[in-house]
């Protein structure tokens, strides 16, 4: 569930920026904060770069979730999920933003700006800070998703 006093945090990549721009206006309006760990335009640019800082800074735990988007939202969700704790989910549709939450209790979406319509995106985003995690027989799974063998 959205907490309004604490930040979101959110990064793209130059295919991502427009949508990552469009999501903070649409979404400040509804009470979401964000801190924007850049890409700042639409020059070419690594998307390594702006999800690095994010992760380490949702693992840090100085916010508890974020959104991350690149053309596909395979590559932002790769970095991401180097770190320990992160659980990041390319979303697509609502169900599968949904359960991302519900059953993988994912903390980070990564969305693909070129495969999604923005306000899609919107509602994906809405979606995604708005379920909760189940638990239940989903919480030995996440728990697992950390072990290092």
């Amino acid at each position: 569930m959205v907490d309004f006093n604490n930040p979101i945090a959110i990064a793209s990549d130059h295919a991502g920026f427009c949508l990552k721009e469009y999501l903070k206006e649409k979404l400040l309006e509804e009470g979401f904060i964000f801190n924007d760990f850049g890409t700042f335009s639409k020059e070419s640019m690594d998307y390594p770069d702006t999800v690095h800082p994010l992760a380490k800074a949702i693992q840090d735990k100085k916010f508890s979730g974020g959104i991350i988007i690149c053309g596909s939202g395979n590559g932002v969700a790769m970095v991401a999920n180097k770190y320990r704790d992160i659980r990041a989910a390319v979303c697509w549709n609502e169900e599968i933003t949904r359960l991302s939450r519900q059953h993988n209790n994912a903390n980070v979406i990564a969305l693909p700006a070129r495969f999604l319509p923005k306000e899609e995106a919107v509602k994906l985003v809405r979606t995604f800070f708005n379920t909760g995690f189940e638990g239940g027989r989903h919480e030995r799974r996440v728990m697992k998703i950390s072990e290092v063998l």
